[in-house]
């Protein structure tokens, strides 16, 4: 088994999976978008850091106010 752990924010590569620190299953875009991009330094060992292309604050920020529009319709 293979188990890689990020010294800066936890998160666990197990077999070539991202694990976030909580145990549930992601993928490293989410966590560059959501996590590295934003406080990652050069301890972060997502490849994916850098990219734009996965879930961020602010998307889910956008998200959540559709949400609410709806609920006020």
């Amino acid at each position: 088994m293979d188990i890689k752990t990020c010294p800066k924010c936890s998160a666990q590569w197990i077999n070539g999976q991202l694990f976030w620190y909580t145990g549930k299953s992601g993928n490293e875009e989410d966590l560059a978008g959501l996590v590295c991009n934003n406080y990652g330094n050069s301890q972060c060992i997502n490849r994916m850091k850098g990219v734009v292309t996965g879930d961020t604050w602010e998307k889910r920020l956008k998200d959540l106010e559709k949400l609410e529009d709806g609920m006020l319709e």
